[in-house]
């Protein structure tokens, strides 16, 4: 070796020495030494910490398929964090290049599932399953659970909120949180707020009183909050009253922040906003998935002074807060291979439980053991919606088939055979180049096909009961039409000639809506004796249904949102894109990410760039109840196989608290489960423009068995019978006597007393007014 080779080495031995010295010379992150941390980083870190590193859909990435990772500092010791859609469990790449293994995560349950459980503890396990699997394999973060109310039937993304009401949504919501995080897995409730449409999403205006954000659409995400303090949550697309909601500081700095005390991160929806260092200053911490213009963006206004250091200092430490967490921070060994059965027995306990019987003539439980399955959803079940948001590719959905089979039932084998060769043709049909691996938007679906009356009566001879199944799916990036309302002509007909059919021979015919959202069912439920809401139980969506329909569970679900007569009926359907045509929409979703493209000179079009909440609090049941418009299913309505009764209403005051206590007997003739709701009617309620009543509180009993009794205890306190005083810019409960009501839905009061209430009053800040006049819905 001559001399230059050997100076060559030792230099580099030199270099190497000395980058290992100042690595370890340099403060490495720990959960108590952030701060120092923070100074110890470069300018340009700082900037690559508040950004994300791109989406991770290559095969070559780490994790293929998922949404996402943070900014790594290795000198610092400031690992990579990974994170991944969706609502209904880990969104991944089942397959890797090169790997013989597969990672199948559980499809769980879709929200409005969940949530017509009315079981906080249902929801924890949900949540608590899907923060297991995040971290077994390998991740950090799960972007969800999606809270946004369900203001219209027809939002594209209703399949990953939960309710129209802000207090079941926000318990449900506090349980899937409190479950996740309980994994040390980092849960991030979203779209933050106001995000109720999807159409013109990334540049539509939501224009919202203050009384309507404060007691509807931000209340959800308030009691979410303080009973679950998520790590993290995700800001939306949209505007509200002006400001992108990921750039307002108001919104996510004064109110969540400075009122409610929150200290955890916000990350932006992917790619939402037009201003990155205004987002850094409205307190938003992390944009993702990361732009280079952005970084470059923050870089320049933190050295002209823009963005003052002490705000970035404090986006990156909350950043860092939520780093020193996670499992890849504590070095966790992940082993890919999470108790998948075990999950799947909560996705079937958990989807029974969520199915809401609408309508019994005494067909159900099921005892005839011959069944004949109509529709093509029969054989094409919906486990869940589409987008980043709705179910992955999982290993399977167990069909209705199936299920119906485990369950002892013989299915009409010629209808198979039929349908199967039905599907095949739609297929082809529909899709003649193949079907698209992945839509933020969902497929479509085949027509039903007809039968002639030779068909129909070989199938009544091979059965005893017709079972007709019903299917609707949604997805992000637009929302469904006005006619996806109602039934199209294909199902008119089938429902009207199998149940004629049918009962013309003297039997049944029960209808299952494997259905995203609210559907007409008032224009023809009365040709049918049974109609069954399953909704979309993930994976176990068979065993589930069958379940029920064999009487092995007795359903306990409630609707956690209004079933409408027609569509139009709700005072907020008057402010909703629900005839938007294709056209519009494709370029609305092309200019939301290349707003360059848009015409300059185009005019705002109302429901689409901005949209108006004229009902103003009066959402869902709020306005049917208080305005004595008639429904074909309220709010909170299910029933069971059994009935209940209840008894000894008693409330009680201690400081303010009010503790509501009431007996629940069972008196039919089966075990079941009963959902107590506890709505409250203020004073004065129609002179105060107050709504009839609101849901305040409710419990789930166990499993009683006949004649066996328990007693429920909720409590209320006066801060949760507040309204919003926007003259006052206050919370104020007023004083007068309250009517404590215990309800199965909100048109059903079964028993009620009354309670004194003082006043109470709480000021807050005097922020988030429309930029507009709004011509306000008032009792």
């Amino acid at each position: 070796m001559n001399k230059f080779n050997k100076l060559g080495l030792v230099v580099m031995a030199v270099v190497v020495l000395c980058g290992y010295s100042l690595r370890m010379s340099a403060q490495q992150l720990k959960a108590e030494n952030i701060d120092a941390v923070i100074k110890a980083m470069t300018l340009e870190e700082k900037c690559h910490m508040v950004l994300g590193r791109g989406m991770h859909f290559n095969d070559d990435a780490k994790f293929p398929g998922t949404a996402g990772s943070t900014f790594s500092v290795d000198r610092l010791g400031i690992p990579e964090t990974y994170c991944a859609d969706s609502q209904q469990g880990l969104r991944m790449s089942a397959t890797r290049a090169w790997d013989h293994n597969d990672y199948y995560p559980t499809d769980f349950v879709a929200s409005m599932t969940l949530a017509s459980t009315w079981d906080r503890e249902a929801a924890f396990k949900v949540g608590q399953g899907i923060g297991n699997e995040v971290r077994e394999f390998g991740l950090d973060w799960i972007l969800s659970p999606a809270m946004n109310l369900i203001r219209n039937p027809l939002c594209g993304r209703n399949h990953e909120y939960y309710s129209e009401d802000p207090y079941l949504s926000g318990t449900i919501g506090a349980g899937y949180v409190r479950g996740v995080q309980s994994e040390g897995t980092a849960a991030c409730p979203k779209h933050f707020v106001a995000n109720n449409q999807e159409t013109n999403r990334n540049n539509n205006i939501s224009q919202v009183s203050q009384r309507a954000l404060r007691e509807i659409y931000l209340k959800a995400f308030e009691i979410m909050v303080k009973e679950s303090d998520p790590w993290t949550i995700m800001t939306s697309y949209n505007k509200l009253n002006g400001p992108y909601a990921v750039q307002n500081y108001d919104l996510l700095t004064t109110i969540v922040r400075d009122e409610w005390g929150w200290k955890g991160m916000y990350v932006s929806d992917w790619n939402a906003g037009d201003d990155a260092v205004a987002a850094m200053l409205a307190g938003n911490d992390m944009l993702q998935p990361g732009q280079d213009k952005q970084y470059q963006a923050i870089l320049e206004a933190a050295k002209s002074g823009k963005l003052p250091m002490e705000v970035l200092d404090a986006n990156v430490k909350r950043i860092l807060e939520y780093v020193v967490k996670t499992h890849n921070f504590k070095g966790y060994k992940y082993n890919n291979e999470p108790d998948l059965k075990k999950h799947a027995q909560v996705v079937r306990e958990v989807g029974a439980d969520g199915i809401v019987l609408l309508k019994n003539s005494g067909i159900l439980p099921l005892t005839g053991k011959r069944v004949a399955l109509f529709g093509c959803t029969s054989y094409d079940w919906i486990s869940g919606g589409s987008g980043f948001g709705g179910t992955s590719v999982g290993h399977y959905t167990v069909s209705l088939i199936e299920g119906l089979r485990s369950a002892g039932y013989e299915v009409y084998k010629p209808l198979i055979a039929t349908y199967t060769q039905h599907l095949a043709a739609e297929e082809k049909r529909l899709f003649p180049n193949g079907r698209p691996p992945f839509s933020l938007m969902p497929p479509a679906r085949a027509d039903e096909k007809l039968f002639t009356a030779e068909e129909l009566n070989a199938a009544i001879a091979g059965s005893d009961v017709a079972i007709i199944s019903l299917g609707r799916k949604s997805g992000e990036a637009a929302d469904r039409s006005e006619s996806d309302f109602y039934l199209k002509d294909g199902e008119k007909q089938l429902i009207k000639a199998v149940s004629e059919a049918y009962h013309a021979k003297g039997k049944q015919v029960i209808v299952l809506l494997d259905i995203c959202s609210p559907i007409d069912v008032a224009s023809w439920q009365d040709q049918i004796d049974a109609l069954v809401c399953t909704w979309q139980g993930g994976q176990e969506s068979g065993f589930s249904v069958a379940d029920v329909l064999s009487g092995k569970v007795n359903p306990s679900g409630k609707l956690p949102m209004t079933f409408q007569i027609n569509y139009g009926d709700a005072y907020a359907d008057k402010n909703f894109p629900a005839n938007v045509d294709d056209k519009t929409l494709g370029a609305m979703f092309m200019w939301g990410y290349n707003k360059d493209k848009a015409p300059k000179d185009r005019q705002p079009q109302k429901d689409i760039d901005f949209t108006n909440y004229e009902e103003d609090i009066y959402v869902g049941y709020r306005y049917f109840d208080s305005f004595g418009k008639p429904v074909a299913y309220p709010f909170g309505f299910g029933l069971s196989y059994t009935t209940f009764e209840y008894n000894n209403l008693e409330v009680e005051e201690e400081n303010g608290v009010y503790t509501v206590e009431v007996e629940v007997k069972n008196t039919g003739k089966c075990a079941g489960r009963n959902v107590v709701e506890l709505f409250v009617a203020a004073p004065n309620s129609k002179k105060l423009n107050k709504p009839e009543k609101e849901l305040r509180n409710y419990a789930k009993t166990r499993l009683l068995q006949p004649g066996e009794k328990e007693t429920v205890k909720m409590k209320v306190s006066m801060e949760d019978l507040a309204s919003f005083n926007e003259k006052a810019s206050a919370w104020k409960t007023d004083a007068g006597v309250y009517t404590f009501m215990i309800c199965s839905s909100a048109n059903d009061v079964e028993a009620k007393t009354t309670a004194k209430v003082k006043a109470w009053t709480k000021k807050v800040n005097n922020v988030m007014k429309p930029n507009v006049k709004l011509n306000l819905l008032r009792r």
